[in-house]
């Protein structure tokens, strides 16, 4: 199988490529990214391109040259930034996919998985256990074009028999990448203070409240519904949790570990975008179809961040740039 990652310098995509690599061949897991890979790991393990994947020509030259089979398309400008530049956030995020999909259809590409977002949700959407079926209607660019992701894909499925498969991720937390233009960076830029023995400006209330997923999880919910039976997928795209907390709640968690942490809540405009999210989601259609089960709660995942950031600091290394 030859496998295309797409944004494979950004948060997921970096450590995506390397399991991906370990379970297929280094060869066979060709990275792609707008920018060289700065991790010693990413850039030594297997081939990578350069890619804008607004580009069609240049994207279907990969697909090409490399006999891609497989894309997991993690290209993306995220919620912050794309509020900051909404034509870069569409030309990236819709144009994108869109190109990817026609070359999937003309080239006879296996497999897709493309990632959305809980920012597909909005002020309309119920905040507390958001159903899987539910009204969808985003306040930002980044969940505009996520829905229309969705949307495209589920067209180019029913229409051209393309097998595509997404999820919905929460805010994603990581030790390995730094915070890359999102809204629930805050939960990950905590960390970092705290290991550095420093206070933190909180830039959401303490009492905001969102769905977080450890970034083992992360990982392994896309492997889980890539190989998952297509005979067993109600849906393209799929509600997936692991644990909601406060910005509080997550500051206090990590006070059990780091004695008088201290963080001041400065609310800016990514508090407005956090409030139109959902505070818990319903996943139990991924539980039921693919035996969705996340392994990490907060406790275990503060526990392990804070010692992976300590090594990290202890080898001169606390904030990573691949």
């Amino acid at each position: 199988m030859r496998i295309l990652v797409t944004g494979a310098t950004g948060q997921i995509g970096s450590e995506l490529t390397l399991v991906l690599r370990e379970r297929y061949g280094g060869d066979a897991v060709i990275a792609a990214g707008h920018r060289k890979p700065a991790s010693a790991a990413l850039a030594s393990s297997g081939p990578f391109v350069s890619l804008d994947v607004a580009n069609r020509d240049a994207l279907a030259r990969v697909i090409q040259e490399h006999g891609i089979e497989t894309v997991y398309h993690l290209a993306a400008v995220l919620s912050a930034t794309g509020e900051q530049h909404p034509q870069r956030a569409w030309d990236v995020n819709v144009n994108g996919l869109y190109n990817l999909l026609e070359l999937a259809r003309e080239s006879g590409i296996r497999q897709i998985f493309y990632p959305s977002s809980i920012a597909v949700f909005g002020p309309r959407t119920p905040r507390d256990r958001t159903p899987q079926d539910t009204v969808l209607s985003p306040t930002t660019m980044y969940g505009v074009t996520k829905v229309t992701g969705e949307l495209l894909c589920d067209y180019y499925a029913h229409r051209f028999g393309l097998d595509i498969r997404g999820l919905r991720y929460p805010g994603i937390i990581s030790s390995e990448t730094p915070p890359g233009g999102g809204t629930t960076d805050y939960a990950v830029e905590m960390f970092y203070l705290a290991v550095e023995g420093k206070p933190y400006t909180c830039f959401v209330r303490e009492d905001t409240m969102l769905p977080m997923m450890f970034m083992p999880d992360c990982l392994q919910a896309a492997l889980d519904l890539m190989e998952a039976p297509e005979a067993k997928l109600r849906y393209r795209t799929y509600n997936l949790s692991a644990m909601s907390f406060t910005a509080g709640e997550l500051a206090a968690e990590i006070r059990k570990h780091v004695p008088g942490f201290r963080v001041e809540y400065v609310p800016d405009f990514r508090q407005a975008i956090a409030d139109s999210w959902p505070r818990s989601i319903d996943d139990s259609a991924a539980r039921a179809d693919w035996g969705w089960k996340p392994r990490y709660g907060l406790s275990e995942m503060v526990a392990e961040m804070l010692a992976a950031l300590s090594r990290r600091r202890a080898a001169g290394c606390l904030y990573p740039t691949g």
